[in-house]
């Protein structure tokens, strides 16, 4: 059977922790920051835990990560 390709976009945006779990990076970080706060864009930098919902469709597009 022909390995699986992973997903280009996908392999990109997110990452797979050691306990399983799918991290990906917030929105609303790109751009328009002027009106944003400092506290809101410092919060906006860290990473938080997929949905458990997309979880398993994450974890398709991306196997062998």
């Amino acid at each position: 059977m022909p390995k699986q390709k992973t997903h280009s976009a996908s392999k990109k945006r997110y990452k797979v922790t050691g306990t399983g779990k799918v991290m990906r990076s917030q929105a609303f970080k790109k751009h328009i920051l002027t009106k944003k706060s400092t506290k809101r864009k410092r919060n906006l930098r860290k990473s938080v835990v997929a949905s458990k919902v997309d979880q398993k469709t994450i974890l398709q597009l991306i196997p062998y990560k």
